[in-house]
């Protein structure tokens, strides 16, 4: 990306990221908590948190994370106005020191750091994300808004890689889901990381201008159905591609039709002239980008029409593109649909009918998308809507923000629930990979151990089961997170979503097929070292011993 481009993806970012998520958007009690550390002059003690998620989302093998480039540049910007502190001080307690309120004017994240692992890796339950340092006040008012930023992104992003698996590595994918999202944010965000996953465009324009996304579309139904009469075709003549006067396009289509109807066997009788007339009228409109839906009434009526017009476009050195189908079996449908193109390329010599595209759309879920490669079909293009932005099998990823160390000391929470407790101190995340390049463990360390060296065998301890010692060999050691915001600057580069798809699309290459399976893949190992496992035994058993602070002086 040349460094226009670059400063033009960072403009628009920075615009789409400070209108939805201004400091404010965070939970009150972000701001209870942040007083009472000012209160008892704990707010500028050093602090660390990290983000994960406790389980692989749709009962699969893998997540992606995304959202990092708008956590940065949320954080860079991070700053209360004025107005945002006096709403503040209305609706904290009245009795609230006045100086908290100064305090919260010259608040930012120039003390703060990041590191996080790149957009658009795969990732795994367990595996912090995000490690976030700074004064323990500032780091525990990002909470909220970081977890808004991480949850939905990842979560929709890993939804898009689960479509593009069932789809097939062929087969064009387009979301189409602005609609049905949770509210404008969610569709903007869905479109954004929904490309990332895998999609090839959105039907979504805003998101093509923010975000650089390739956008489509085609008609609706209500296109077609508000056409009664050939009479409404406006204007009725078309010039040929080499220029010259203009030919009577109604004339031209209605001899195409004859011929259609004869080969098809089609009655002309039921042909709908408000049908016909529709696509007349967008042919002419757009004449390079042909692609009517043809079921608006049944497809034996609208195939006939489309021949008809897709023919006087071909007389006219025109190649329209296809055609969508959105109601029925898809793809028996698409299976007669082609037959026919087959048929008039073969009977009118016209062999741009050869390359004609079918679109497919009409609820489109992960398991239709599968079932689409289990049967015969020639649909070229899939449009996915509802089920790919709301995310239906899941509503949430389950994000979560942990503290992990106060003053340089590590901290834990301990739970009844074995799979709440967390991970004390600050760490290293390491991804071991086999002979073959594929990842075959996470291994999170403390800080301060030393980094694994390939082809020497290693003791490690998998979350599954901490109490089974395991040992591995890595072929390959690579450090899984990076500095990305160092003292309030970003060090990281901001990238494109074509560049975070592209950075997906590799890291979803490298992970073996067995832990891509959409259902029932096998589990992938993250495991912590010997010395963070003693860790957090030591501090297990301290807490059981409990503490006489109650009978000290």
């Amino acid at each position: 990306m040349s460094t226009c481009e670059d400063s033009d993806v960072r403009a628009d970012l920075k615009r789409s990221v400070m209108t939805r998520v201004p400091p404010l958007l965070t939970d009150l009690y972000q701001f209870s908590m942040a007083y009472a550390y000012w209160r008892a002059d704990r707010h500028r003690e050093p602090a660390v948190f990290e983000l994960f998620f406790r389980d692989n989302p749709f009962g699969g093998g893998f997540s992606l994370f995304a959202g990092l480039n708008d956590c940065l540049v949320f954080l860079e910007n991070f700053a209360f106005s004025d107005q945002d502190v006096e709403y503040l001080r209305s609706v904290l307690p009245a009795n609230t020191d006045p100086d908290f309120f100064v305090y919260l004017k010259e608040l930012d994240c120039s003390s703060v750091s990041v590191s996080a692992v790149p957009e658009g890796s795969v990732v795994f339950a367990r595996v912090p994300l995000l490690e976030v340092s700074g004064p323990l006040a500032v780091v525990q008012l990002l909470e909220t808004s970081l977890l808004c930023l991480v949850n939905y992104a990842s979560l929709v992003c890993s939804n898009a890689a689960r479509f593009r698996l069932a789809a097939g590595p062929w087969r064009r994918l387009i979301e189409m889901g602005l609609r049905r999202a949770q509210g404008p944010d969610g569709g903007l965000t869905a479109s954004r990381y929904t490309f990332i996953g895998g999609f090839d465009s959105t039907s979504n324009t805003l998101a093509g201008r923010l975000f650089g996304i390739p956008v489509a579309g085609t008609m609706a139904h209500s296109y077609v159905t508000s056409f009664s009469s050939l009479a409404e075709v406006w204007p009725q003549t078309l010039t040929p591609v080499g220029g010259g006067s203009g030919i009577d396009f109604i004339s031209q289509v209605k001899g195409r039709l004859s011929s259609v109807c004869q080969l098809l066997g089609s009655k002309t009788e039921l042909i709908r002239e408000g049908e016909l007339a529709a696509f007349m009228s967008f042919a002419i409109a757009y004449p390079h980008k042909f692609l009517p839906v043809i079921d608006s009434y049944s497809v034996s009526c609208g195939l006939p029409c489309f021949c008809a017009v897709a023919l006087a476009l071909c007389d006219l050195k025109y190649q329209p593109l296809g055609v969508r189908l959105d109601s029925g079996d898809l793809c028996r449908q698409s299976l007669e649909v082609r037959r026919v193109f087959k048929e008039c390329s073969k009977q009118f010599s016209v062999p741009q009918f050869e390359s004609l595209i079918i679109v497919g759309t009409n609820s489109i879920s992960e398991q239709s998308l599968a079932e689409l490669n289990r049967k015969d079909n020639e649909i070229d293009v899939v449009g996915v809507g509802t089920h790919l932005v709301t995310c239906t099998r899941q509503p949430s990823l389950g994000c979560v923000y942990k503290l992990i160390e106060v003053r340089g000391r590590p901290r834990m929470k301990l739970s009844e629930d074995p799979e709440k407790s967390t991970l004390p101190g600050r760490k290293s995340v390491y991804r071991l990979l086999d002979t073959d390049g594929h990842p075959q463990m996470d291994l999170i360390c403390l800080s301060d151990e030393p980094v694994p060296t390939a082809g020497v065998s290693l003791n490690c301890y998998p979350l599954v089961s901490e109490t089974s010692l395991q040992s591995i060999t890595p072929a390959q050691v690579t450090s899984l997170r990076l500095d990305v915001f160092t003292c309030g600057q970003i060090t990281y580069p901001i990238n494109s979503a074509s560049e975070s798809r592209e950075q997906a699309q590799i890291s979803l290459q490298m992970l073996h097929p067995r832990h891509k399976k959409l259902q029932e893949p096998h589990n992938y190992t993250v495991a912590v070292s010997e010395r963070l496992n003693s860790l957090v035994s030591d501090i297990r058993r301290g807490n059981n011993k409990g503490s006489n602070f109650l009978l000290s002086n």
